[in-house]
């Protein structure tokens, strides 16, 4: 087994601004503050901890190139291209489009070469250069759409990798899993009438963006039945989280039989993440890892590529990497170190309204077959 994993430092250097959430404004009251909720350092301390507990030794190092134009406009319109160039060249950078999410100078390169880190690991597991693979890139991209950036994104790294992945690698059927607490608004959006992509969101009801990800969103015209959200009630921990993996993931994977699993992999469902409300740890992160491996070894030949997303807690974020890379590479070198506290916490036992809420998605498996 060969686990491809990617980093680049460039990825420390975007800049999100001094505001803590939204930009620094006196006149609204948003302070300037040290760090804003997305500051890269979270995922730098999780690169740190992949090297400083030895995993990094266990794993086959990719290299990320930019993405093209070409490739971006896949997906995204000329007009948000050119605006966040445009905006990049600016003393201060820009915004990715929706008002509260700030980038530097410089955001364009940075964010191109996400979305290229995205293609390029991509296409190591497609060649079959690794088996599976992680990339830690930033900034982020699930929530980004043709026309705009949001919710910290700039770009749709995997909706680009999944573009890419169709275009030029020979993949005619995959599936995208989103287990970020937030929607998975952008795949829903950009595949939500292509059958030949199964987009799955498991994600806080409601939390960002704002009535997004419902039940009822199943997709439209022939991806009719393709979309799937388990919009997990607030205050979901380990119990809901590995049944709605048993229940609904899985079984979709398997109904679907993709050619190729990409994740958009977001830590901040974690118990200690200040952008939600959920109560994870690291052990269900482990079990998603493993639910997600399992069915792509069934029909994928093992192609599976993790893309790094939302994670904002500084503390519990490396540890929940750490794990999830682990699984994948099918090695142990560190157990983790806050699940005494984090697991000591009560809410994690399946309750009964979490577990009808995912019996009810579990009835969309069936449309998949056939």
């Amino acid at each position: 087994m060969t686990t491809g994993y990617l980093w680049d430092e460039i990825f420390g250097w975007h800049d999100t601004g001094s505001g803590a959430l939204f930009p620094a404004d006196p006149d609204a009251g948003h302070q300037p503050i040290a760090h804003h909720v997305a500051h890269p350092d979270t995922k730098r301390r999780l690169h740190e901890l992949v090297c400083v507990s030895g995993l990094v030794e266990h794993l086959t190092r990719v290299a990320p190139r930019p993405a093209t134009p070409e490739q971006l406009l896949r997906v995204h319109t000329p007009e948000h291209v050119e605006r966040i160039v445009r905006e990049s060249a600016l003393p201060k950078g820009g915004d990715a489009g929706d008002g509260f999410s700030p980038f530097g100078k410089g955001a364009y390169r940075i964010a191109a070469l996400s979305a290229g880190g995205a293609i390029a690991m991509t296409e190591a597991v497609v060649s079959g250069a690794v088996d599976n693979g992680f990339a830690l890139v930033n900034p982020p991209g699930h929530h980004a759409l043709p026309e705009t950036g949001l919710g910290f994104c700039i770009f749709n790294n995997v909706a680009v990798a999944a573009k890419h992945a169709r275009a030029e690698l020979g993949i005619e059927r995959l599936a995208i899993v989103d287990w970020d607490v937030h929607h998975g608004n952008g795949a829903q959006a950009i595949f939500a009438e292509d059958p030949s992509v199964l987009t799955l969101s498991i994600h806080q009801d409601r939390c960002f963006p704002p009535n997004s990800g419902l039940l009822e969103d199943r997709g439209t015209g022939a991806g009719r039945n393709y979309n799937i959200n388990i919009p997990m009630p607030v205050g979901c921990g380990d119990g809901a989280y590995q049944y709605a993996a048993e229940t609904v993931i899985g079984p979709a994977l398997q109904a679907y039989a993709p050619e190729l699993v990409l994740v958009a992999c977001g830590f901040d469902p974690n118990a200690m993440d200040p952008l939600a409300r959920q109560l994870v740890t690291s052990t269900s992160f482990v079990a998603l890892t493993r639910t997600v491996k399992e069915a792509a070894q069934r029909s994928a030949g093992g192609r599976l590529v993790l893309l790094q997303e939302g994670g904002y807690s500084p503390i519990y974020v490396p540890f929940c990497g750490v794990a999830t890379i682990q699984e994948l590479a099918g090695v142990h070198v560190m157990d983790d170190p806050m699940l005494p506290v984090v697991g000591g916490m009560g809410g994690h036992d399946l309750e009964p309204h979490q577990k009808a809420l995912v019996d009810r998605v579990a009835t969309y498996v069936a449309d998949l077959r056939g």
